[in-house]
């Protein structure tokens, strides 16, 4: 499969005429609970010419590319003047790709670039409203009642997780799963079952609609309802946006001296 993602990325760099400088997993295979027949979510960041930049109609040119999600494949991709803006956000997804832990291509100094300036444009507040969000919306839509659908769990538990570290460490969310239920799940019970229900999804269980979990959706609820009370845990100054133009000039500049090579 991953020859096959390889060609697919350099089908869209030649039909689309960008370099794609990174591309990785997303989705349950880097959080690290994929199943027998999950797919496969490959994002990327790429750039175009310089040309095309300097256009004065760029604010209204696409800066995504995407293809037709099939069975097994969800590609799609940033241009870097977008991802350049979501980081100034402490856009989550993006900061989730950049630590991905299977990555299909990294080329050039720029995902090591961004890499270094996340401690600067990471904002507590906006990733934990992101993760709340996302708790609160897979809560409502899979796993209120008796019997819910159980695989969703981790749709809610990964979240969950992340907002309490937010809550007790500095740096941004790691993107393993496993990484949070170790440091966040202090209940021997809890765990038990998160790692129980984990072995069941990966040996390809059908987890759809079934009997709710009693432990785990107790603490699901029990933390919702606490952490839906969102405290101010903004650590950052406000950051210079100007670095962030200085990081794709550069960038720019870094694949246009190499098509010249």
């Amino acid at each position: 499969m991953e020859k096959e993602i390889l060609k697919r990325l350099a089908e869209i760099e030649a039909t689309e005429d960008v370099t794609i400088f990174y591309a990785c997993e997303s989705g349950s295979r880097a959080w690290g609970f994929p199943s027998a027949d999950s797919d496969y979510d490959v994002r990327f960041t790429y750039l175009r010419k310089p040309a095309w930049y300097l256009s004065i109609d760029v604010e209204d040119k696409r800066d995504v590319i995407e293809r037709p999600i099939n069975d097994e494949l969800d590609i799609s991709g940033w241009d870097l003047r977008k991802a350049l803006k979501l980081l100034w956000k402490s856009n989550p997804p993006l900061l989730e790709w950049l630590v991905s832990p299977i990555v299909y291509i990294e080329t050039f100094s720029i995902a090591d670039k961004l890499r270094n300036a996340v401690a600067e444009f990471y904002s507590p507040m906006s990733s934990y409203h992101h993760y709340l969000h996302m708790a609160q919306g897979n809560y409502r839509e899979f796993l209120r009642g008796d019997t819910v659908w159980v695989k969703k769990y981790f749709y809610v538990l990964r979240p969950l997780l992340a907002m309490k570290w937010i809550q007790s460490e500095t740096a941004p969310v790691p993107i393993e799963f496993q990484v949070l239920v170790d440091r966040c799940v202090d209940k021997p019970e809890l765990k038990l079952a998160i790692d129980d229900l984990l072995a069941r999804k990966k040996a390809g269980q059908e987890l759809d609609r079934q009997p709710k979990i009693a432990v785990i959706s107790d603490f699901i609820e029990k933390e919702l309802e606490s952490l839906g009370n969102v405290v101010d845990l903004e650590r950052r100054n406000k950051p210079d946006f100007e670095k962030l133009n200085a990081l794709f000039r550069n960038a720019l500049n870094e694949i246009a001296q190499d098509h010249r090579d």
